[in-house]
């Protein structure tokens, strides 16, 4: 039985500035899309980019991507590398996979998600040492402007004096 091939249309989003680097980062985008092993490029668009509201000065914009993918694990390979912000896939209308295939893909979904998890917890790690380091540093800060205010209030006193 032949494997019928996976027809979709993927939507990736870039934001960023200027205006000029959103264009670029579109085309290189379809272009190594298209030049993924196991993928044809049935047509790309490319959409103009928009200013944001906020933040001021930055900009976004999409592609409309259609692709054939060889199989499941090729698709999800294309999802996995672009994250892209939507798929639709086209046809087949239904898609047979083996158990096999169903691993590959679900042990790669579960590695992606370990490793995004890993990055969370390093980064909140990061983040408490930080709120920690800052919160020493004001209170030595306070501490010293403390002192200085004490001190110049002691030499006023002293001058008063004499």
């Amino acid at each position: 039985m032949k494997e019928e091939k996976i027809r979709a249309v993927i939507i990736l989003e870039v934001v960023g500035k200027p205006a000029e680097y959103i264009e670029e980062a579109l085309k290189d985008l379809i272009k190594q899309v298209g030049e993924e092993k196991n993928i044809k490029l049935i047509e790309a668009k490319a959409n103009e980019p928009c200013e944001l509201k906020e933040p001021a000065g930055f900009y976004t914009s999409f592609a409309e991507i259609e692709i054939e993918a060889e199989n499941l694990l090729v698709l999800s390979g294309i999802i996995f590398k672009y994250m892209p912000a939507h798929l639709e896939i086209i046809k087949p209308e239904s898609i047979f996979s083996t158990n096999s295939e169903w691993n590959t893909l679900f042990n790669e979904l579960i590695r992606r998600l370990h490793g995004y998890d890993e990055v969370t917890r390093i980064s909140e790690m990061e983040k408490k040492i930080l709120e920690n380091k800052l919160r020493e540093v004001l209170a030595n800060t306070e501490k010293s402007v403390q002192v200085k205010e004490n001190t110049k209030k002691e030499n006023k006193d002293k001058s008063r004096k004499k």
